[in-house]
């Protein structure tokens, strides 16, 4: 962890850099040969892996003369977001099963279009068809329309 923490600046990441680190020497267990250089291994890759996200870094800061100020939309109460919550399940309960089912398991489960269509025994496009049909109708539903 010390040579983590010197590696980054910040305690997260450094921890982070360990865990990685630790999950390749962990991978790579079987190729070691000598199991009492243990230390050192984890050492390269802690450096190995720094020097990897060094440079596939993005540069996403840049210095300027004022700081913007974050755009903020208004946010709703707690009570607000429940309503819409189960606007939306009741919305999504009136689809067709088909559909009902590919929205669930798209948008609810996170899963995949692939798995998806796996998991329904139907193609990638059938499945993006129908749910771009779902969405559609949600749309259209006039429970879910944004209130101005």
């Amino acid at each position: 962890m010390r040579t983590a923490r010197s590696l980054t600046a910040n305690p997260c990441d450094a921890e982070d850099l360990l865990q990685t680190a630790l999950a390749k020497t962990y991978a790579a267990w079987d190729r070691i040969e000598d199991h009492r250089a243990l230390d050192g291994y984890v050492r390269r890759a802690l450096v190995n892996t720094r020097t990897s996200q060094w440079r596939k870094r993005k540069v996403e800061e840049f210095c300027c003369e004022e700081i913007p100020e974050a755009e903020q939309e208004p946010s709703m109460d707690a009570a607000e977001a429940q309503a819409l919550r189960d606007a939306m399940w009741r919305a999504v309960t009136r689809l067709p099963d088909r559909q009902r089912a590919m929205v669930v398991l798209r948008y609810y489960e996170d899963l995949s279009e692939a798995q998806t269509a796996e998991l329904l025994g139907v193609s990638v496009g059938t499945v993006k068809s129908a749910v771009s049909r779902a969405l559609g109708k949600l749309r259209e539903d006039p429970e879910l329309a944004p209130v101005r």
